[in-house]
């Protein structure tokens, strides 16, 4: 399988609380729900469905599993809701419990070592396994070159500060430009994958 990154991310990188003012007000964010002015439903609409046709399995942290969990379950009426709520998830968490795991489908990565199950999902066959969100283990899948592929929505706001998912720690991780389209909104929609791949 290949892991894929998906995150809506501002222009100086920061990916906390794209979709709602108080889903993740960590570290004081008070700029919750910045994406929501930039989602163009036709072009963004478009790539977050195309990715979604490949995935095989959703990967997320704890936080970010929650609100999902939280929002997906009671929508239905559309396909891309049944997709969310069939396809197999893993959620990495130091805290949860398999009984605190009440959207169908959804596994429990051991608290001891996500990273090493990841890379074992990671080393089966099969399509992709997309982190949406997930800032910190979206990091750690970084910092470990795990990432197939970044899909990027950038969109054109600095935020001064927040969560981001490339880490800082000096190295230079060279990638390549697979495909770049620009929505009426002026968010660019990219697809990066490394280098050497």
């Amino acid at each position: 399988m290949r892991i894929v990154l998906s995150d809506f991310m501002s222009l100086d990188g920061v990916v906390q609380a794209p979709g709602g003012p108080d889903e993740d007000t960590d570290g004081g964010f008070a700029h919750g729900a910045w994406s929501m002015p930039y989602f163009d439903v036709e072009t963004m609409g478009a790539a977050i469905a195309e990715v979604m046709a490949d995935t095989e399995a959703l990967l997320f942290g704890r936080r970010t599993w929650q609100a999902m969990a939280a929002a997906w379950p009671s929508r239905a009426g559309d396909a891309f809701a049944a997709r969310m709520n069939e396809i197999p998830k893993y959620v990495a968490s130091r805290t949860l419990t398999q009984g605190d795991l009440n959207w169908s489908g959804t596994t429990l990565l051991p608290a001891n070592d996500a990273i090493e199950a990841v890379r074992k999902l990671r080393a089966s066959d099969g399509g992709a396994i997309q982190v949406m969100g997930s800032a910190s283990v979206a990091m750690q899948l970084v910092e470990r070159d795990l990432v197939d592929e970044y899909r990027l929505m950038i969109e054109p706001v600095l935020l001064g500060g927040g969560k981001r998912v490339f880490p800082c720690d000096g190295r230079s991780r060279p990638l390549r430009l697979v495909s770049v389209t620009t929505t009426g909104t002026g968010v660019l929609i990219c697809t990066y994958v490394p280098a050497d791949r």
